[in-house]
């Protein structure tokens, strides 16, 4: 059974950075970072391969957000630098139990997290 627990959101500035944690116990392929802001679907953000060589990443974070992951430490996480206020969301840590590719479709993880809040705001 694959347990996610996310961890790290907090209020920030614009251009700040943040770095959130999932720990993800017996999560050993494909996983990814969701959010969702108010209002708002559910987003897909980043997405890591099983081995963690291979990533994808949303658009609106590409070149600002890392995504890796510590299969020793059995934890995923998301760097996020300069920070903007678009990027205030819940953010959702998921593995797949079927697949160890990247992929930013929601339906192809088996597992979430109950989220993290990251407000960015001045």
């Amino acid at each position: 059974q694959v347990h996610l627990v996310e961890s790290g959101g907090r209020l920030v500035h614009p251009g700040d950075s943040l770095k959130l944690s999932c720990a993800a116990a017996n999560a050993k392929l494909a996983m990814a970072w969701f959010r969702q802001a108010p209002g708002k679907e559910r987003e897909f953000v980043a997405s890591i391969s099983r081995s963690g060589q291979s990533t994808e990443y949303a658009d609106s974070v590409k070149g600002r957000f890392t995504i890796s992951r510590d299969h020793a430490e059995s934890t995923l996480f998301l760097q996020m630098d300069s920070l903007k206020s678009d990027d205030t969301a819940r953010y959702f840590c998921a593995a797949s139990a079927r697949y160890g590719l990247t992929t930013s479709r929601a339906d192809y993880y088996d597992y979430w997290g109950q989220g993290t809040q990251v407000t960015v705001s001045s």
